[in-house]
């Protein structure tokens, strides 16, 4: 048996507390409960494979619950086209989502780039109070620029 995976479980778990980050905290507690009972063959490769997915799933439902409640409705929607920051957030949903997308590519053929970018969301999640949504995001800009840098290499 080894010890590694606990150990850095901890280790981010500390980090997690130092940094009083509730979701880093909640999410290495509920792998290390995983990996405790026993069920870590079966779930954490459950969870690798669907995970983003079901994460981006609920992020989804998140985002459009103030619609479904009620509380936006077209009226706002229209008016919101009226402001220059609406078009500012509308183009950036769009090059997210697209930047997103060459994410998925990359971890999907380099699966090893995932360990950086992990690390790289822990760090700021812990350190600068980020959300851990960087992995994909990441992913997306790692992928553009390493063919900025093919390309002029």
């Amino acid at each position: 048996m080894t010890f590694q995976p606990y150990i850095f479980l901890l280790l981010l778990l500390a980090i997690g507390f130092l940094a009083k980050n509730n979701s880093l905290m909640f999410a290495v507690a509920v792998l290390l409960i995983i990996k405790l009972i026993g069920m870590d063959s079966k779930i954490f490769s459950l969870l690798q494979s669907k995970g983003i997915n079901w994460g981006v799933t609920i992020i989804t439902i998140a985002v459009l619950a103030p619609i479904a409640s009620g509380t936006i409705g077209f009226k706002d929607l229209s008016a919101a086209f009226k402001s220059p920051y609406a078009w500012i957030a509308l183009i950036s949903g769009m090059a997210v989502a697209l930047i997103a997308k060459g994410g998925i590519t990359l971890l999907a053929k380099d699966p090893h780039i995932t360990t950086a970018l992990v690390f790289g969301t822990v760090l700021a999640v812990s350190l600068f109070k980020g959300v851990a949504v960087g992995p994909l995001i990441g992913a997306g800009i790692a992928y553009m620029a390493m063919r900025i840098f093919d390309f002029f290499k």
